[in-house]
């Protein structure tokens, strides 16, 4: 598929609409089972966040980005406030559009978004096994801060939790 999509053919939204919780939270599901053999807990803990973020939801101060190629949801992400700061969640691109630039297009548009509002301070939280995930984070300027052993979503996982500081000139 990557041959013969580029990152034009696919469009970028800023508002959620009825469907995407359902959606983005079975890709979750449905991908980090198959990719990484998370279990049922993981899908229960990503329906639990996105309802969150919509409960708490500020347009002035978060964000979601769902990427849609031919009406199908293909990647998403998120920028959650958390009094000052701001989360970083449920980045995930369909395995067939990944390796095409949006990942970092969508890291883009997150980082400005977070520079547009002023944060002073980003975090996020992933697992040890996801390298090219750390590696587009850290490429932005997040370093890790801490690690913790888990088994929350249904196997023994190092969580990770990487933070970026902005300074901001007067």
């Amino acid at each position: 598929m990557k041959d013969k999509i580029n990152l034009a053919d696919i469009t970028i939204r800023t508002e959620l609409i009825p469907g995407d919780i359902g959606h983005i939270t079975y890709l979750h599901g449905y991908l980090y089972q198959k990719e990484y053999n998370y279990g049922i807990n993981f899908e229960a803990y990503v329906a639990k966040g996105l309802a969150e973020f919509w409960e708490h939801y500020d347009q002035s101060m978060d964000r979601v980005w769902v990427c849609e190629h031919d009406h199908n949801i293909v990647g998403f992400l998120l920028l959650m406030h958390r009094e000052t700061a701001a989360q970083l969640r449920y980045f995930i691109l369909d395995p067939g559009y990944r390796g095409i630039g949006l990942g970092k297009k969508l890291m883009g548009l997150y980082m400005d978004f977070l520079k547009k509002n002023r944060y002073t301070h980003s975090y996020l939280w992933t697992t040890k096994e996801l390298f090219a995930a750390a590696h587009l984070y850290t490429s932005h300027g997040f370093t890790l801060a801490e690690e913790k052993e888990s088994e929350a979503f249904g196997k023994k996982v190092t969580e990770q939790r990487y933070d970026l500081v902005l300074d901001y000139e007067l």
